[in-house]
């Protein structure tokens, strides 16, 4: 199967960037602005999916190194995302690179490079050493422009980061759109690993095309080019009458003069339509000693082709005495950092317009001064042809005062006019800058995870919280507000307990218990957001829900009856642990008005207050196994709505008198399945359930112990509770709450 053209660019620069193991590493503002691009682009989702694909952290810090594996690994997840090639995002983020610097506060720093393109292309390396600097572990790459006679330009880009390239077209037509008005054309000419240089490293040399910008020319053409003909005949025939005038005011000297000395005396230099141009001019000899020069630029090179030293400053004999011997082998004594050439006149020469930085070799330096750091210079490197050598003028590369007394030096060393001493003292202020940067950052970061681990607990807090209260009670609970009490004219109440609760937990261990009435109100829970009920409250065996509280519904009493149906139907699958069988609850329902509020301060609850609540429990407590008890005004609201009741007949009912009660038998519109919230037949819903059970059978435990007459939220307290213990919440609840039965 063929691969296109994009598919082999882009494992071609996968491939590449694999042989990079143990290569260079960058400085997080990179993976800064390259996730700042996606963002922007793209969208936050977008960018998240992106770095968890390419399995990178979510922040960088400015000032951290990391691998270049991150940058790749990015970049490589972006081809496939947006199904483009390498060379298209890379040229796009060296676009959106360049603007990124100069939002970060290096605008002016960029602008003040050069007067022209080939002047801001020359000075980034220059630009490269100042930020190395602060940016200690940085490895830039290097830049070297040459002009050709047709007036095009040949860019030259070095780098030990294979595959990057195509990042340099994207800033290099940026900046000649923005800070010369300018269009650029690039066009990669040749690409191999420049064997004279260290490591063999990649070189690429690109054809830039420089043209002005087209639409402001057009815009300026539209102007009108008649006007601008006419006036340039003005001004022509102006200039030309002031300068008869000055010719006819000129007096008749008999001492004979040159024509040029005419055309001088009327043409003013650098006015009118003849530019100014600028000669030096230079003396005969040189007018200074060298004893002179020495002291004056104490840290200066002269070597011939054969790389002998022939001159050298006064300091730089101080701190590498070995120079002090003429004629020595300077490679010997130094490695060139950077720009990493080899150490050979014709390689310097290439690289004449940057800047070289020198570093002494450990070996060569005396017994005392090896356990100290090496001597680094920073200059410029000059030509002498008719000398036949090359002059080095540099100057101690120093980042701090720390490094200036680590290499027992002084700033009396360095030349007056050296501007090398300032920048150590203002560096030291920056480097101060950087690291409490750096603190700002971990901070920020650290502040950002606690937010989000912070987030993550809120969302908890809450659905417990909406899993104790009604939401817009919470809600106003959360914002401080008071809750005032409400009255609801009509709801439907279901009371339910468990048949033989006291002489299960007399046979069986507490752990059994507490395992049996979790999976049963787990199976409660879930059936409570099927039928729309609120849960109140369990107390031991007892479960307590609401229909039509605290949100009004017209269909209080059939969702409380469709929940009690599927209350049957749930207990069929919860085990007794002494029979082995499935166990029997009793439920009770009755309908009418109650006044429901948020009960205490340290705990508080939402509470249903009322003869409802009593006669509701009365109806439980009268019931018969695995039967629905229902009162007269529940059956009243359920008849003719397709239920199957059947009446029980006159009982006496405790507190009540006589009562005459009925019993749901099932809803003849639905099924088991609708009723329990499942798809007809799906099997794979009972088995969530049971694993949900045995998931919530981890919970807290309370070990408070009750009475034997517990209050159900009524106005007796006559309601007998066969369990002498404890408050068990089902999976609803986030933190379930388990009992110790002693």
């Amino acid at each position: 199967m063929s691969l296109s053209k994009r598919q082999i660019h882009e494992q071609s620069f996968t491939s590449r960037a694999r042989h990079r193991a143990t290569g260079p590493r960058m400085y997080g503002f990179i993976n800064t602005c390259l996730k700042s691009l996606v963002i922007e682009k793209f969208g936050e989702e977008t960018w998240e999916k992106l770095r968890t694909q390419a399995e990178v952290q979510d922040t960088f810090m400015t000032y951290q190194v990391y691998d270049d594996d991150i940058t790749v690994k990015l970049v490589t997840e972006a081809c496939k995302m947006l199904n483009v090639s390498a060379e298209v995002v890379l040229k796009l983020f060296g676009e959106y690179f360049f603007n990124f610097c100069k939002l970060s506060g290096y605008d002016r720093m960029l602008r003040t490079l050069g007067g022209n393109l080939m002047e801001f292309i020359e000075n980034l390396d220059a630009l490269h050493s100042f930020l190395s600097l602060s940016y200690q572990e940085m490895n830039a790459p290097s830049f070297r422009a040459e002009r050709r006679e047709d007036g095009e330009m040949l860019l030259h880009y070095y780098s030990d980061r294979r595959g990057l390239y195509h990042i340099v077209p994207g800033i290099i037509e940026a900046v000649a759109k923005d800070f010369f008005n300018s269009e650029v054309n690039m066009t990669i000419l040749n690409q191999s690993e420049e064997e004279e240089r260290t490591g063999q490293k990649e070189h690429v040399v690109f054809l830039v095309t420089q043209k002005k910008n087209v639409q402001k020319r057009k815009e300026k053409e539209r102007g009108g080019k008649g006007m601008d003909k006419l006036r340039d005949k003005e001004e022509t025939e102006e200039a030309l009458g002031k300068m008869k005038e000055k010719y006819s005011a000129l007096s008749h000297c008999p001492v004979k003069r040159t024509h040029w000395e005419i055309v001088r005396s009327i043409v003013m230099i650098g006015h009118g339509n003849l530019s100014n141009s600028f000669i030096p001019s230079y003396p005969d000899t040189l007018w200074i000693e060298a004893q002179a020069f020495c002291n004056a630029f104490p840290f200066h090179i002269v070597f011939d082709r054969a790389l002998k030293v022939k001159q050298a400053g006064v300091n730089i004999q101080k701190f590498v005495p070995g120079l002090q011997t003429f004629d020595i082998q300077l490679d010997e004594y130094f490695s060139i950092v950077h720009p990493e050439v080899t150490f050979t006149i014709e390689s310097i020469r290439k690289f004449i317009n940057s800047q070289f930085v020198l570093k002494t070799r450990r070996e060569m330096m005396p017994e005392s001064w090896k356990n100290q750091p090496m001597l680094k210079l920073r200059g410029q490197m000059m030509w002498m042809e008719s000398k036949g050598c090359m002059m080095y003028l540099c100057s101690p590369k120093l980042r701090s005062l720390q490094e200036l007394e680590d290499r027992k030096m002084h700033i009396a060393d360095i030349a007056q006019h050296d501007t090398t001493r300032d920048l150590i003292l203002l560096n030291q202020q920056r480097l101060a800058e950087i690291e409490l940067s750096n603190q700002l950052e971990r901070k920020k970061e650290e502040l950002r995870i606690l937010s989000k681990n912070l987030e993550v607990e809120k969302k908890k807090t809450e659905t417990l919280l909406y899993a104790m209260l009604p939401r817009h009670v919470a809600n106003k609970l959360k914002e401080g507000k008071k809750v005032e009490a409400g009255e609801f004219e009509v709801c439907t109440i279901l009371f339910s307990d468990v048949v033989t609760f006291t002489n299960i937990c007399a046979a069986c261990e507490p752990i059994q218990i507490v395992n049996m009435l979790n999976s049963m109100y787990s199976k409660f829970d879930r059936l409570t957001n099927v039928h729309d009920v609120y849960k109140v409250e369990t107390i031991g065996d007892a479960y307590m829900v609401v229909g039509g509280v605290p949100i009004p519904a017209e269909t209080h009493a059939e969702c409380v009856a469709n929940f009690s149906l599927g209350m049957r139907i749930a207990a069929r699958e919860v085990t007794n642990p002494v029979t082995g069988d499935s166990i029997q609850i009793r439920v009770g329902i009755h309908t009418g008005p109650v006044l429901a509020g948020v009960v205490g301060e340290k705990m508080p609850r939402y509470c249903l207050f009322g003869d409802t609540v009593n006669t509701a429990s009365r109806m439980e407590s009268h019931g018969v196994p695995n039967k629905i008890h229902l009162s007269p005004t529940a059956y009243s609201a359920l008849k003719n709505k397709d239920f199957e009741i059947s009446e029980r007949g006159e009982i006496e009912v405790k507190g009540k008198g006589k009562m005459t009660t009925y019993f749901l038998v099932q809803n003849l519109k639905a099924t088991e399945d609708d009723i329990m919230g499942r798809a007809a037949g799906d099997p794979s819903q009972l088995h969530q359930e049971n694993e949900e059970t045995q998931d919530d059978s981890h919970d807290a435990v309370n070990p408070s112990r009750k009475s034997s007459k517990v209050d159900l939220l009524g106005d007796e307290k006559e309601q007998e509770v066969e369990l002498s213990n404890v408050d068990v919440f089902g999976s609803d609840a986030v933190n379930t709450k388990f009992c110790i039965l002693l």
